[in-house]
């Protein structure tokens, strides 16, 4: 029985466009999977944890071989709380609007939270930076209201999906599928875009459920 985490990363709930091609994405995969589980992490009713200056020490010990003194473990215990929920998952799916060319902020504090060694990464000396989630599946939808992929950098410049694409490569998943929306407000034809997202998303889910 797989586990899939949706990520939600807008914070439009039924006006989202990335969350609506989500759900789609997700249904399609039921139809090829019924009894998969779904585990919404909706990161706008989250009560994430500030990464503050304990916890950077903790991660810090632990890259540099040492030992968490008691407020280092403390502090460490609330990142592996958040990050547990995102390990035991199976396949993960990010539904994410560009927000200034980049990620929502709350996903990439989420992400600050979850980039642990050894929970997601350990560090070569060598080699660098070795992924733990082997054998996982993820899915990107990635919807932007200006930029568009081939538009002069006038549009913007995507520091969105190179940035999840990159941290999802580095903490070891190979098997991914991108999926695009763009751009939604200078486009003709605003629901044609929708609707070849939605379509590009049941083909992913189905493809995705395939292994």
């Amino acid at each position: 029985m797989t586990r899939l985490l949706h990520v939600v990363a807008s914070p439009r709930e039924g006006q989202s466009v990335s969350t609506a091609i989500g759900l789609a994405f997700i249904e399609r995969w039921r139809q090829q999977e019924p009894d998969v589980v779904v585990d919404t992490l909706d990161l706008w009713r989250e009560d994430l944890p500030a990464f503050d200056g304990d916890k950077a020490a903790a991660k810090l010990t632990l890259v540099t071989g040492g030992q968490h003194d008691a407020r280092q473990q403390t502090a460490w215990e609330a990142v592996t709380t958040v990050a547990s929920r995102f390990t035991q998952a199976d396949a993960y799916l990010f539904s994410v609007p560009m927000w200034n060319g980049g990620v929502p902020y709350r996903l990439k504090h989420y992400i600050d939270l979850l980039m642990q060694p050894g929970i997601l990464f350990r560090l070569d000396p060598v080699h660098g930076y070795q992924g733990l989630l082997q054998g996982k599946r993820a899915a990107a939808i990635y919807t932007s209201g200006v930029y568009q992929p081939g538009l002069p950098p006038g549009f913007g410049q995507d520091f969105h999906s190179t940035y999840l694409d990159w941290w999802l490569r580095t903490i070891g998943i190979t098997q991914l599928a991108c999926i695009r929306c763009q751009p939604t407000l200078r486009t003709a034809d605003l629901q044609q875009v929708i609707d070849d997202a939605l379509a590009q998303a049941r083909r992913s889910a189905q493809r995705l459920t395939a292994g």
